[in-house]
């Protein structure tokens, strides 16, 4: 009898279970996805949507997408519209959109209550000041010169704060905590900082003055009804804050509660928004969406699935410790879902002609062979074969040592994959001694697929028929740093850069290819996965390289 091993769950699954077992939130469960709109989505943020979306998904709650778009300075719609579709690619819908910016007012008026009840107030001093006068993590800070400051001149400034009398830095407001507190996320933390210089992409120039973080966070999680608050390892110190903010307000049972998990660290890879956008802008990678960035965007142009992102994100699963995660892992994981799906083609990037000699001048056949020999249903495809063919300068050499086991001189029998098997008679080259032409003869008793077909060679070639392929521009992507934690050099990163991370060559290829689609998979046969790329157009293809067949850097 078959037995079926039940997974095991993380710790956060143990956290919901628990939870809904013991009835806690009424039953409900609701988690929601806050991404600041002021970049792309990158893989690490794919971690936390599986987390997000998945746990809703796979225990009857509701996941919602809220932006957290608190700060016009850095925000767009660009961002917004890529986040929703990066989110939907990987295979989730939210429940409902929502922004920070839907309770401005809300928080607004929270900030005024705080004031009133003497735990909030304006401070005057500059950003280094305050930043001084917070302490260290060992000394207890010094409260401000403004911390005492009357009710009323509060309620005046905070209100001038959000009219345009205020300049930028001027002023903030300040929750009044604890200056002496071990947690330095207590010693006052600023609530609201103006903001004039830049509109808000929803509200215009409605509000100036805007609420950070940790004060629009937490309050937002609670004006929604979230049970489970799912972030990373970093936001364990805010936690803490998170709570306190709530239960200044908080006039019911109910609490959302916060829980972190490990974020995702991989090897030759950045994961700062800073480092990505200086990337971008300085024109180190072609965009966003470079098939180098880690962005999902970029994963997706280089021709990564949703499962194979999915099936990643699943192997290494959700802790409590941080740790740096091989990259490999991510490769394995795209070989794994391509394999099944991907057609095998020829492709040849350093082609010479080959002339069987001893076939009908003039004849065409049709050489059937598997799209996928590992997907059935797959089908099979007719590739033309004549007399002129191609072959990969690889495969041939004039004076082969005897462990060289394809084509050259001296009657050795190579098959040509799905066709005839052959043997070398000569070459012919040019004035520098450059090969430009194999001449061979065939068994027609070999063809594949026949009884001769089942006499054994030693190697199998790959080959294009010369009307029957054509030219395309082919992308070589590698890791864009060139050492495995880029994040940890006190450098300039500039100088971890893979010289080697895009190679771009023209190849021979089949020549149905020529109506793939942007995004369409192929593995050419001996070489790797591809995946054409949204700039091809008529009469030029552009495919980008996935991932090789094997992990190239184990060895380097």
């Amino acid at each position: 009898m078959e037995e079926t091993v039940k997974k095991s769950l993380n710790f956060i699954e143990e956290i919901v279970e628990k939870d809904l077992r013991e009835g806690k939130n009424d039953g409900r469960l609701q988690t929601r996805f806050p991404p600041e709109p002021n970049g792309y989505l990158h893989i690490g943020h794919a971690k936390a949507i599986c987390m997000d979306f998945g746990i809703a998904q796979q225990y009857g709650g509701i996941c919602n997408l809220r932006f957290d778009d608190t700060n016009p300075s850095k925000e767009d719609v660009e961002y917004v519209d890529s986040i929703q579709e990066d989110i939907k690619w990987l295979g989730f819908e939210w429940g409902n959109i929502y922004y920070a910016s839907d309770y401005f007012q809300q928080l607004w008026d929270l900030a005024v209550q705080l004031i009133k009840d003497g735990k909030a107030y304006i401070d005057e001093q500059s950003a280094e000041e305050i930043a001084k006068q917070k302490g260290t993590p060992t000394t207890p800070g010094t409260e401000s010169p403004y911390r005492n400051r009357p009710v009323e001149e509060n309620l005046a400034l905070f209100a001038k704060m959000n009219t345009g009398e205020i300049p930028e830095g001027a002023m903030v407001l300040r929750a009044k905590i604890d200056m002496a507190s071990p947690n330095m996320h207590f010693r006052d933390p600023i609530m609201y900082r103006i903001i004039t210089s830049h509109p808000h992409h929803r509200t215009g120039t409605q509000w100036k003055a805007y609420p950070m973080y940790d004060y629009a966070h937490g309050q937002s999680d609670y004006f929604e009804g979230v049970t489970h608050s799912i972030c990373t390892l970093e936001f364990v110190v805010h936690r803490p804050l998170y709570d306190w903010f709530i239960d200044q307000f908080a006039d019911s049972d109910y609490r959302p509660r916060q829980y972190e998990f490990n974020r995702l660290n991989i090897t030759y890879t950045v994961m700062s928004k800073r480092k990505m956008l200086q990337l971008v802008q300085e024109g180190v990678v072609a965009g966003w969406d470079d098939p180098r960035m880690p962005t999902i965007c970029g994963l997706r142009r280089r021709g990564y699935t949703p499962e194979a992102i999915r099936d990643f994100i699943d192997r290494i699963g959700y802790t409590k410790v941080d740790g740096m995660i091989d990259v490999s892992l991510l490769e394995h994981s795209i070989r794994e879902d391509l394999k099944p799906k991907a057609h095998r083609v020829s492709a040849l990037f350093d082609p010479i002609k080959l002339v069987i000699t001893n076939y009908p001048e003039g004849q065409k056949e049709y050489m059937t062979t598997d799209n996928n020999p590992d997907n059935e249903a797959a089908g099979t495809r007719e590739m033309p074969f004549g007399k002129e063919i191609y072959i990969e300068r690889g495969d041939f050499m004039e004076d082969a040592p005897k462990d060289f086991f394809r084509l050259t001189p001296g009657g050795r029998e190579v098959r040509l994959k799905s066709a005839y098997i052959i043997q070398c008679t000569g070459c012919e080259k040019d004035e520098n001694g450059q090969v430009t032409t194999v001449y061979c003869t065939y068994d027609p008793d070999t063809k594949s697929g026949t009884e001769g077909s089942k006499r054994k060679v030693k190697s199998t070639i790959n080959w294009l028929d010369k009307d029957g392929c054509i030219e395309a521009e082919v992308r070589l992507y590698d890791r864009l740093f060139k050492v495995e934690d880029p994040a940890a050099y006190d450098g300039d990163f500039h100088d971890l850069l893979n010289e080697d991370s895009l190679e771009v060559k023209t190849a021979l290829v089949e020549k149905h290819l020529e109506g793939a689609q942007a995004g369409d998979h192929f593995q050419f046969l001996k070489i790797g996965y591809f995946t054409v790329d949204k700039d091809s157009q008529d009469g030029k293809l552009i495919l980008n390289r996935t991932v090789s067949l094997k992990d190239n850097w184990a060895k380097k």
